[in-house]
């Protein structure tokens, strides 16, 4: 294997069988040592086969461990796992004269999950603000991006997820998912939400109730999305069964996905935002929701330096007239707080 080898947390992923955001938490703990290439980290293949041989090590410490109570009654061995063990360390790496070179582990890594491209730009403002933490982009769905948030995989999440009982965005299922912790959430956002469906809209779709329509092909979201929770809950509300749907199995992971599927006339119709139908030729869009695009941030006394960055930038005017030239966004309520528990 060449030195010179390096991997994408995607590649590293695919490598090790786990998914990226542990990847991500990898790097976030020191534990895989990474740098940058313009917008993207990379880890050398040396680093992540020292990664390798030291979880290698820590599993046959483990089984020696379990051995070593089994044989014997006087001492019982205490439970490990790789979660108790330190950090890897990072390493010097020895040049050809053998002089050690700096640590390429600078400043901590902050994990930004969501699709919408705003993160991106809020991405590239973040680093330029703190220039000595690294802003990493992880693409999940709203549902998965708090998951991970409770699991420590994540920093900043964005989630647009509507509770039909109550017709309120985010909060319900931020509550449920984060009891115990302390965090903020952030307006970033309102954005319309609803159909895409094929030029002069054939099918003659203006409601939801119209998905009760019969013949009509639909292309889904992935499980987790904001997209596809605002469907099922319109389907919950209105008493129609999923599998009535021709298509419900059928997903995409993008709102161009789906917007560029029902374009061909694979599918009558699908669910989405209005910037997509606006990038994608051969689509409508028929509008039926407004929704609440929001950020959750975990209040911990180590995260205090960018909460306040991040608030900061969504509420200056260098952001807000980046965001505006895209369509379809309404920033009128950007950096407002939503919600935040007591310490």
């Amino acid at each position: 294997m060449s030195q010179d080898t390096s991997y994408t947390a995607e590649e590293i992923a695919q490598l090790l069988k786990i998914s990226k955001l542990k990847v991500y938490d990898l790097i976030k703990k020191g534990e895989l040592p990474s740098y940058r290439v313009g917008k993207q980290m990379r880890v050398d293949a040396s680093d992540l086969e020292a990664y390798k041989q030291h979880s290698r090590s820590n599993q046959a410490a483990k089984n020696t461990a379990t051995v070593a109570g089994m044989a014997t009654d006087t001492v019982t061995a205490a439970p490990f796992s790789l979660s108790d063990a330190s950090p890897v360390p990072v390493l010097p790496t020895l040049s050809g004269s053998g002089s050690p070179q700096p640590s390429k582990q600078a400043g901590r890594s902050i994990v930004i999950t969501g699709q919408d491209m705003s993160l991106d730009i809020l991405a590239t403002y973040l680093e330029r603000s703190m220039p000595a933490d690294r802003p990493l982009r992880s693409y999940a769905g709203s549902l998965d991006s708090l998951i991970a948030m409770y699991h420590g995989e994540s920093d900043i999440v964005s989630t647009h997820l509507l509770d039909g009982d109550t017709g309120e965005y985010n909060l319900p299922y931020i509550r449920k998912l984060l009891v115990g912790f302390p965090y903020i959430v952030i307006h970033m956002l309102a954005r319309s939400a609803g159909f895409y469906v094929q030029k002069g809209n054939p099918k003659g779709i203006t409601s939801w109730a119209h998905l009760q329509q019969k013949g009509l092909t639909l292309i889904n979201r992935e499980r987790g999305s904001g997209a596809r929770v605002l469907l099922d809950e319109q389907l919950r509300l209105l008493g129609i069964s999923p599998a009535s749907l021709i298509g419900y199995e059928s997903e995409e992971n993008s709102h161009l996905a789906v917007a560029g599927k029902v374009a061909r006339g694979e599918a009558d119709i699908g669910i989405g935002i209005e910037k997509a139908a606006k990038i994608v030729d051969g689509v409508e869009f028929i509008p039926l929701i407004q929704e609440k695009y929001d950020l959750v941030m975990l209040k911990k006394p180590e995260n205090r330096a960018w909460i306040h960055s991040v608030i900061e930038i969504l509420r200056s005017t260098p952001f807000r007239s980046e965001l505006s030239s895209i369509h379809g966004y309404d920033l009128s309520e950007s950096g407002n707080v939503v919600y935040e528990t007591l310490e």
